[in-house]
């Protein structure tokens, strides 16, 4: 089999491709905008485990990235059995005092790129009778939150397609996961390393490696959603009701942490 992995230079998406060829024996198609970073991955990975491992350099968010990837893979030869749309990014900040370039990045990235992928590869899928597709949101599309309002509203989307497509490309023997993890232990959140050590010892934070170890079971079971994490189950309920007064205080406080 051959996966194709966005993102997979670094944090979850690197631990999904080192899986993918350790524990599966996949070749891969490895796609980042790190280019450095991405091709020294690629390297050890087929070095460490034997598997072909193609590194594709790309800016995903943009119009035209999506096309990029699928005539990279066929140029190749490549037949992409599983694609695994991990590629994002993060920011925190009104929506008012945040460059329009960033927001327009996100939407392009996290919905236009992804959908972008999952119709191309998902068709050739579907021809062929088989397939997995694997796309990653996140816990906060239950939330209502300021400062993250765009990655919330893309992260909803994905979910949302995600979950409709699966019926659309069930009956042609394709499967579709959704994976919506909390916090996650990478450089995403910007972060401090003491601070890291700490969320993932009281489980708020959960370890790359389990998270895309604990995603890729689910996806290889054929199941529709991941929600990886007891934390995440526990606290799904405040994100659904969490109070606007409750809201409102939170921004205060880190209006007042912004300023210190």
């Amino acid at each position: 089999m051959t996966a194709l992995v966005t993102g997979a230079s670094s944090g979850i998406g690197l631990q999904y491709a080192t899986i993918l060829a350790r524990d599966y024996a996949c070749d891969l198609l490895m796609v980042s905008n790190q280019k450095r970073e991405l091709e020294e991955s690629a390297r050890k990975i087929s070095l460490s485990f034997g598997v072909k491992a193609y590194a594709f350099y790309c800016d995903l968010a943009r119009q035209e990235a999506a096309r990029e990837v699928y005539d990279f893979a066929a140029g190749k030869g490549l037949t992409i059995d599983i694609l695994i749309n991990n590629a994002g990014f993060f920011f925190f900040n009104s929506l008012h005092d945040t460059p329009p370039e960033t927001v327009e990045n996100m939407v392009m990235l996290h919905v236009v790129t992804l959908t972008g992928l999952c119709r191309l590869f998902g068709a050739d899928m579907c021809r062929r009778g088989k397939g997995y597709i694997l796309n990653m949101s996140s816990l906060c599309k239950w939330m209502e939150f300021p400062g993250i309002q765009t990655y919330i509203a893309t992260k909803t989307y994905i979910y949302s397609f995600s979950k409709s497509i699966w019926y659309e490309m069930k009956p042609f023997g394709v499967s579709v996961t959704v994976v919506t993890p909390g916090a996650v232990d990478t450089g995403l959140y910007g972060l401090a390393p003491d601070l890291r050590r700490t969320a993932v010892r009281i489980g708020v934070s959960l370890p790359p490696e389990k998270l895309a170890a604990k995603a890729l079971r689910r996806m290889f079971k054929r199941k529709k959603t991941c929600m990886p994490g007891l934390v995440n189950h526990l606290s799904l309920p405040l994100f659904r009701h969490f109070p606007d007064w409750l809201v409102f205080r939170v921004m205060k406080r880190l209006e007042t942490f912004e300023k210190a």
